[in-house]
């Protein structure tokens, strides 16, 4: 039996060689990768430059008329009031409290300022709509809610020097311009010639029969209810939108 020749052992050097040859495509790919991420991220700053800014969203800030409660709701309930209206101001915490108790009715707000109360009502009505232009319907009530909190009524406006909170420079810009002006005038005349005469009054509307009757004066909680109750009876085919007397008589929650 003839002896095994002995193996010998490959030199370290041709080994090696041999592995980076394997390797070398592998490294050429990684680097191609690394160089490509680089050029993503280096110009990844310059493109978001270019696009235009994120617009507000138009359900928050699409307005006037202003709305709070559910806005697909079946009824459309129109507050006509003055700033500085002293029965305005003790009815609206209680309006607002049956508004969020019935969940099928949105309140909207429209201005009717008082020639007894001027200049002090436009001039509330005026910060109420630019807080609502900046900053939509839940900045509108917020700054209704803030003059009823901190207004002497009956014309004579808010204490000398009181700044209203939230005030900043989008508000003021809109307060300089003549665009809250000219809304207020204009849903003032609307009012007059529907026939509001004075403030608080509602008209109550319902989308789905048409049918609509105009309240006069601070309308207590079953009344409304009532006068739900009527519309939804109406027949919208051979009626359509009307103004009705409203002779119900309710308790608001209080």
């Amino acid at each position: 039996m003839k002896p095994k020749p002995p193996s010998i052992p490959m030199p370290v050097q041709a080994f090696r060689h041999r592995r980076s040859r394997k390797r070398w495509p592998w490294v050429v790919a990684a680097g191609l990768i690394t160089l490509l991420l680089i050029w993503l991220v280096a110009h990844a700053p310059s493109e978001s430059k270019s696009q235009a800014p994120v617009p507000i969203s138009t359900a928050q800030v699409a307005g006037p008329p202003w709305q709070m409660g559910n806005p697909k709701g079946r009824f459309t309930l129109t507050l006509y009031a003055d700033l500085e209206c002293p029965f305005c101001r003790e009815y609206f915490p209680q309006l607002k409290r049956w508004v969020g108790a019935n969940a099928d009715v949105a309140l909207q707000w429209q201005h009717q300022p008082l020639a007894a109360h001027e200049p002090a009502a436009s001039a509330e009505a005026r910060l109420a709509e630019c807080a609502a232009e900046t900053d939509g319907h839940a900045a509108f009530w917020q700054a209704v809610e803030w003059v009823y909190a901190h207004t002497r009524s009956d014309g004579l406006g808010l204490p000398e020097g009181l700044r209203y909170p939230d005030l900043n420079p989008a508000v003021e810009r809109c307060l300089a311009s003549e665009r809250p002006e000219a809304l207020i005038r204009a849903q003032a005349e609307e009012a007059t010639k529907g026939g509001v005469t004075a403030t608080p009054s509602l008209r109550l509307h319902d989308r789905q029969t048409g049918q609509a009757i105009l309240l006069q004066g601070p309308i207590e909680g079953d009344a409304l209810l009532s006068a739900m109750d009527m519309l939804a009876a109406e027949d919208s085919v051979t009626s359509p939108t009307t103004e009705m007397p409203a002779d119900v008589v309710g308790d608001m929650p209080r």
